[in-house]
C-alpha cells in the first residue's frame, strides 16, 4: 500500500521535528538544568592560606577562609548564586552542647561574614545541626547513650539565630529533629530575622553515602549510628508526613537527601508541593 505524499501521517506525526537543532531543542525543552539551579557546599578550615585535600572525595578540599573567598569569586563568575558552608571544629572547641556554634567570632560566623563582604550578591546556606561541634558526632544532644529530641530543639534555633545574624540567607537545618523547624522559625521571627529563609533537610535517610562527608568534617558518630532520627530507607510515605509537618512549621524549601537513590521521593514532592524542591545526592 503506498501512501500520498501529503498525507496527514507524513504531516503530523513527527516529533522529531522539535529535536532538529540546538535552537529548537533549547526553546522547547521542559527541564533545565543551569548553573542558576546549582549550589556549591565549601568544607572551611580554621587557618590562612591552606587548601586541605580531603581524602575520601577526590578533587575536593577544605579551604581556609581567605582561600573559600576566592572559591566563592569563581563560582559566582561562573552563574552558581548559592554556597553552602561546613566547617570543620577543632576538637578543643567541641562540646556536648555545641556552645562554639554560638560564639560569633567561629570559624563558620566568620566565613559568613567575610564572603558576603567580598562577594554580597551569594546567597549562602549554613548547616544547623550539632555533630560538627560536638564530641559525640551526633546531631542532637546526647544524653544517656540516647539522642534527646526536645532539649535539642532550643540549641538548634540559638545555632540558627547566630547564622542570621552573621549573614545567612538560609539556614539548613539537617539534624532530623521532630519540630525543629518551628523552634528555629520562632526563634527567628522573635530575633528580628524574618527574611531568614529554612531550607529543610526534609528527608533525610539514613545512608551509607555519608561517610565521605563526616571524614571531611570530622563529625562521624563516636558511637551508635543516626537511625533513631535519620529516615529508614524503606520508607517512602513517611517522608510525605515529614514535608507536610516541615511545611506547617514554616519551611521555605524542602530538601531530599541522598537525592539521586530516592528520586521518586523528590518526585513525590515535585507533584504534591508548591514549595521549592532541593536535591541534596551524597553530601559532598
Amino acid at each position: 500500500m503506498t501512501r500520498s505524499k501529503g498525507s496527514l501521517d507524513s504531516l503530523v506525526r513527527r516529533p522529531r521535528r522539535n529535536r532538529k537543532g540546538v535552537a529548537v531543542r533549547s526553546m522547547v525543552a521542559e527541564t533545565d538544568l543551569l548553573p542558576r539551579n546549582l549550589v556549591l557546599p565549601l568544607f572551611l578550615i580554621d587557618c590562612k592560606e591552606k587548601r586541605e585535600p580531603i581524602g575520601a572525595m577526590p578533587g575536593v578540599a577544605r579551604f581556609s577562609i581567605d582561600l573559600a573567598i576566592g572559591e566563592a569569586r569563581k563560582a559566582f563568575a561562573v552563574g552558581i548564586p548559592s554556597l553552602a558552608l561546613f566547617p570543620r571544629i577543632d576538637d578543643k572547641k567541641k562540646d556536648s552542647f555545641a556552645r562554639e556554634s554560638k560564639n560569633p567570632d567561629n570559624l563558620l560566623l566568620r566565613a559568613v561574614r567575610e564572603i558576603k563582604s567580598a562577594v554580597p550578591e551569594l546567597s549562602i546556606i549554613t548547616d544547623v545541626a550539632m555533630d560538627p561541634y560536638s564530641p559525640d558526632g551526633h546531631d542532637g544532644l546526647v544524653r544517656d547513650g540516647q539522642v534527646v529530641n526536645d532539649d535539642t530543639l532550643p540549641i538548634l534555633a540559638e545555632m540558627a539565630v547566630a547564622q542570621a545574624k552573621a549573614g545567612a540567607d538560609w539556614v539548613a537545618p539537617s539534624d532530623m529533629m521532630d519540630g525543629r523547624v518551628g523552634a528555629i522559625r520562632r526563634a527567628l521571627d522573635d530575633g528580628g530575622y524574618t527574611d531568614t529563609s529554612i531550607l529543610s533537610y526534609c528527608a533525610k535517610y539514613a545512608s551509607a553515602f555519608y561517610g565521605p562527608f563526616r571524614e571531611a568534617l570530622d563529625s562521624a558518630p563516636r558511637s551508635g549510628d543516626k537511625k533513631t532520627y535519620q529516615m529508614d530507607p524503606a520508607n517512602r510515605r513517611e517522608a510525605m508526613r515529614e514535608a507536610r509537618l516541615d511545611i506547617a512549621e514554616g519551611a521555605d524549601a524542602l530538601m531530599v537527601k541522598p537525592a539521586l537513590c530516592y528520586l521518586d521521593v523528590v518526585a513525590d514532592f515535585s507533584r504534591k508541593f508548591e514549595l521549592p524542591i532541593a536535591a541534596y545526592f551524597v553530601s559532598g
